[in-house]
């Protein structure tokens, strides 16, 4: 018993310990840029691994802006499309969290009432359903794996509240466009404005910028199919709600 509460100790003091090193992190982005964050790392390495295999061309676009050369029309868009209330929440919105982890349950008995009924079909696992917010989403990128685990999610919560904390709203927003994925191997709003209209960041019109917002939960299904309907369709609606976001 003493050399198992030894190892509890010793478990209960690395697990501070990697807090405050988050904690450190995060207080140093108030004044510096990152320049890299945990996916971009796992991302980098998986298309370096691809290229060296022949599997594909080596493409990496990435480039830090002041959020001043971001256009304001980008802003307001990805927080329409992303989180519509980034400046009054204070990083977790509990009630989304709630909807979402019901709207999985149910799509999990579904799955598995189908399987019960044809045993012999192959089916496919049921989508999962995050209710991240854009500081959840910048969380995860910047100091996280990729994995989908309940611990992995309860440290996604914490670093959101230290992030929200630590950081003004402004100073996420720019980080996150910053640093979010818009295709293979780009990111950030100027790669990904260069990428899809040949222009710089702090030039995209209000339908660009709502189209770039609706490509995010999935950028490179979107890089591969331009003429989407749904994307025209879904940039036209967030043109209309952009409206509707006042900046700080």
């Amino acid at each position: 018993m003493r050399a198992f509460g030894r190892w509890l100790l010793w478990l209960m003091f690395a697990g501070v310990a990697l807090q405050l090193f988050f904690l450190g992190r995060i207080a140093l982005m108030a004044a510096l840029d990152p320049h890299s964050t945990a996916f971009q790392r796992s991302e980098a390495w998986r298309v370096a691994v691809g290229h060296a295999r022949g599997e594909g061309e080596w493409r990496w676009r990435q480039q830090w802006v002041d959020g001043e050369q971001i256009s304001p029309h980008l802003w307001r868009a990805v927080v329409a499309s992303e989180d519509a209330g980034f400046f009054e929440h204070r990083g977790v919105e509990w009630e989304a969290i709630q909807k979402a982890w019901q709207k999985n349950e149910r799509r999990q008995e579904q799955a598995e009432r189908r399987a019960a009924q044809n045993p012999n079909r192959a089916t496919r696992e049921p989508k999962v359903v995050g209710g991240s917010t854009i500081t959840q989403q910048l969380a995860k990128n910047l100091l996280l794996s990729g994995e989908r685990t309940l611990l992995r999610k309860g440290q996604e919560l914490v670093l959101s509240l230290m992030l929200e904390l630590l950081l003004d709203k402004r100073r996420l927003l720019e980080i996150y466009l910053n640093s979010v994925e818009w295709g293979q191997g780009v990111f950030g709003a100027e790669a990904a404005a260069q990428r899809y209209f040949n222009k710089p960041a702090s030039r995209l019109t209000a339908y660009e910028a709502a189209r770039l917002a609706v490509m995010l939960p999935s950028p490179k299904f979107f890089e591969t199919r331009p003429g989407s309907a749904y994307l025209a369709r879904r940039a036209g609606t967030i043109v209309a709600r952009m409206g509707d976001i006042r900046l700080p």
